[in-house]
This record gives C-alpha cells, structure tokens and sequence, in this order.
C-alpha cells in the first residue's frame, strides 16, 4: 500500500489518462535577478531559473507548446499535456502580458491544465484574480517554491521573503480553489533531519494540496557550486536520503 498519492496517480484520476507537463519559459525574470531583491538569485538557481529543459521563449507560446508536444510525443503517444511555465518567476509581469499569455495556452485544446511555478510574494490581488479566472476554464496549479520552514535556511540560500509569505499566499490560491504545489529541497547546507521533517510538517499544516520533494543537487555556475568546492557543507549520502 502507497503512503503517498503520486501526481501521476492524481491526474490518471482526474483526467482520466496519464497526462504530460510540458515545461514552458514565458518569458520573465525575478524579483532576485532583476535588483528588486537581489541580483544573483538563490544560490541554487541556474541562469536558466529552473527551467533549462524549456525553449527560450520569442513571443509565440503556441508554437513553443507545439514544439513541446512534438518532443514528447516522440516517445509516448500522449494526448493531453499540461502547460507548466517553469522558467523563472511567472507571475512576474504586468497583468495584461500574463493574461495573454496564459490564455493562449489553455485555449489549445490538448492542453488540459496549466500549472504556474513563482514566488509567494509574486501573488497581487490582480494576479489572484487572473488565476480565479483561468481556473474556470481549465485547472490551475500553482508551484510555490518554498524550499524550507527554517528562517535561517531560507537567508542561507537568498530566497528573499519570510515563511509567513508562503502562509498567506497558500491561503489566498486555496480561497480561489487553486490547486497548491509547494517545492522543499532535502539536504540544504546545514539543515539537520529535524528541520527537513519541520519543513515537511509545515506545508502539510497549511494544506498544501502537493508537494514536490527535490534533493538537493548542486549546478554549475551557482553560489551553491562554490560552497560545494569549498566544502562549506556536507552533501548527504544515498542512505542518509533513503532514511529520512
């Protein structure tokens, strides 16, 4: 028996087949690149903001969605797909350019979900209006990339907001009945199991309707590459992961 519900298990039931992400740049910046906050990003973040696996986005979503189809259909014969903008903050832009944005995107009628990753503090009462919409016509999931409880933690790695920051934009999706995907990285520098367990607790405390369990893995050209060759922390074994 499964201690967990998968997300492909929650979508073969939803949808009624097993259904495809697509990842998608629309796009954008962040808060922590463009000087707002920061200028570097989180010190795990790649050039690419987390989407390296999309195409670099030219103002044709359409097309960039077809091509993304044609790559996965190449392999299975996948006949819904979800649009999931990936790349960087994707709530980081005025209202009218995400409206069009996204509304292309779902009006593809293969597209049976749109999923957006961004930042708890990238949620403004418009944006929360233009996902209320959006989920009338196909679901929405938001990603939040939360990473961790611990306030230290989250200094550590730059993330840029408080932990209350996520506890209010948790609730504002849910009131909306957004669907809510919280990030939590295992084996951040320092953390200790107890705090990977407080993290855990945290986003099922606030109902988080998912959560996406990443272990840390360290890319070149980031501030978490230095810490690494300079043996600023210890990266855990596969036991240790197995075990927590």
């Amino acid at each position: 028996m499964r201690r967990y519900r998968s997300l492909n298990d929650y979508l073969k039931d939803t949808f009624g087949e097993k259904v495809y992400k697509l990842a998608l740049d629309g796009g954008m910046t962040c808060p922590n690149r463009d000087g707002t906050k920061g200028k570097n990003g989180c010190i795990f973040c790649s050039e690419g903001g987390s989407g390296d696996f999309a195409e670099k986005y030219t103002g044709d979503i359409e097309g960039q969605i077809g091509k993304a189809i044609a790559r996965v259909s190449d392999k299975t014969k996948a006949k819904k797909f979800i649009a999931y903008f990936q790349s960087y903050t994707n709530t980081y832009a005025p209202l009218p350019y995400l409206k069009n944005l996204f509304f292309d995107a779902v009006e593809d009628e293969r597209i049976a979900a749109l999923s957006v990753g961004t930042r708890p503090d990238c949620l403004p009462p418009d944006v929360i209006g233009l996902l209320d919409e959006l989920n009338k016509v196909k679901p929405v999931f938001v990603e939040l990339g939360l990473q961790t409880s611990n306030e230290a933690t989250g200094k550590l790695i730059r993330r840029g907001y408080p932990l209350y920051v996520y506890d209010e934009a948790v609730y504002k999706l849910k009131s909306i009945g957004v669907n809510v995907v919280t990030h939590m990285i295992i084996g951040l520098p320092h953390e200790t199991v107890e705090d990977m367990k407080n993290t855990a607790h945290h986003i099922a405390g606030v109902h988080s309707d998912g959560i996406k369990l990443q272990l840390l893995h360290v890319l070149r050209g980031t501030e978490l590459e230095k810490m690494y060759l300079d043996n600023e922390f210890k990266t855990l074994t596969l036991n240790e992961y197995t075990d927590i």
